[in-house]
């Protein structure tokens, strides 16, 4: 069953309501019988979890294989090289400002809100006493970090070991992305200087490797409609409603962005650049943004973003290939905007006052940050850490923010995914705009 079922779609959004009223519903029942909310954690631990890794796994299985045949199919089919400088700049200064535009809402919305002025002392101190142990990790993760320096950045891209690199230190991780991802635009660009029957057999391979993986992702949306609500139910549980009451203001007012940013800002990029109209673009790419919000995963929702570009927007292959798999690694707004919300807020529960030049550095440095964030749940604390500290804010300070992260990781993927999924249909729409003034212009 293809993404682009609209039976599937309302099936996933069915699930996720039943998931979120079970959870909400054994919320209520554990506060009057505790033993049986304890019971359902277990449950959720042992069964429910499992069953949404198996969907989540079939996901993660064929990323790696799909990126690098997507992107390589993507820059062959553009058949002369001197296409990708062009749609590469396009790709890129979008991806900018659509993480810049979202870092400058968050940043408005935490200044009108002041959310760190409603969270009173007593909660602050039983945040941090109960995340403190989680948040220190994430603050040792981030001081083993190397510094950003060019070396680091050629490191980063272009290691040694390709495949080393590409396959990971961990079975439980995935490898590096972006080595993978240049090597996959240098397969393309030699692949663009092959003669035509050469090159026509080069992509015919590509593309059945591609659409080996998109019949794996078919398999695995099959169970999104059970995954989904065993997945949203386990969150629920898990998380209560304790957390987020004590960081209400600031939890709503990060969701509330984020989703103004993508249904917003997003829609107005879709009726300035393209022809589709946002209600319907929306609707059509459901299935992708609720995969995205359930799973918390960038990564995990590119087959199904990559499937829903093709199938559902009819958008040119050449430049969903190309833009989705970079956008996964690159186009972080939810990621952005949410870091530059976490470091103004800790920063007022704190009791630091951030200059508006500082700012200005944040939005920056939130955007350069999010870029190098991994597509996976809880990629980005790591980083906020960093952040925290360099503007002089204590980094143990994300211990507060911890245990409502899950939903708002869940909220900034979406928003990740959903950014993506309207830059591609805006590269798309600019390239056919372009190609039709070049023929215009061209001899007759």
């Amino acid at each position: 069953m293809a993404s682009s079922d609209t039976k599937l779609g309302n099936r996933i959004l069915l699930g996720l309501a039943i998931g979120t009223v079970a959870g909400v519903a054994t919320l209520g029942l554990g506060k009057l019988h505790p033993a049986s909310l304890t019971f359902m954690q277990k449950v959720s631990t042992t069964v429910l979890d499992p069953f949404g890794q198996v969907f989540l796994r079939m996901l993660f299985f064929v990323v790696i294989p799909l990126v690098f045949a997507s992107l390589a199919t993507g820059v062959l089919q553009l058949g002369r090289l001197d296409r990708l400088g062009p749609l590469a700049g396009r790709t890129f200064v979008l991806f900018f400002a659509n993480m810049a535009i979202g870092v400058a809402l968050g940043l408005v919305m935490m200044h009108v809100l002041q959310p760190g002025d409603h969270l009173d002392p007593t909660a602050k101190e039983r945040l941090l006493t109960e995340f403190g142990g989680a948040a220190q990790k994430h603050i040792d993760l981030r001081s083993n970090q190397p510094a950003m320096t060019l070396g680091v950045l050629v490191e980063m891209f272009m290691p040694k070991n390709l495949f080393g690199a590409v396959v990971g230190q961990s079975k439980a991780v995935i490898g590096d992305v972006l080595p993978l991802i240049l090597f996959a635009i240098l397969i393309g660009a030699v692949g663009t200087q092959f003669v035509a029957e050469r090159r026509r057999r080069l992509q015919d391979g590509l593309e059945m490797v591609s659409e080996l993986m998109t019949g794996i992702v078919h398999f695995a949306l099959k169970l999104a409609p059970f995954a989904v609500p065993a997945m949203i139910y386990s969150v629920i549980v898990k998380i209560g409603v304790d957390i987020l009451v004590a960081l209400g203001v600031f939890v709503l007012g990060c969701v509330a962005v984020m989703l103004l940013h993508l249904f917003g800002t997003m829609s107005i990029w879709l009726k300035v650049w393209t022809d589709f109209r946002p209600l319907a673009f929306f609707r059509d790419i459901r299935t992708v943004l609720v995969t995205a919000f359930c799973t918390s995963s960038s990564n995990a929702t590119l087959p199904a973003a990559l499937d829903s570009a093709r199938e559902d927007l009819k958008l040119q292959p050449s430049v969903a290939g190309f833009v989705l798999p970079l956008g996964t690694t690159m186009n972080m707004s939810g990621t952005a905007l949410y870091e530059g919300c976490v470091v103004l807020f800790v920063a007022q529960v704190f009791g630091v006052d951030l200059t508006l030049a500082q700012q200005g550095t944040l939005l920056l440095l939130a955007v350069l940050s999010a870029v190098a964030v991994a597509g996976i749940p809880g990629g980005s604390l790591p980083l906020i850490a960093g952040l925290l500290a360099t503007f002089g804010i204590p980094p143990e300070g994300i211990g507060i923010v911890l245990g409502a992260d899950r939903i708002l990781d869940m909220t900034r993927t979406m928003t990740n995914v959903g950014s993506d999924m309207v830059t591609t249909a805006v590269v798309d729409a600019q390239v056919k705009r372009a190609e039709v003034k070049a023929a215009a212009n061209g001899p007759r």
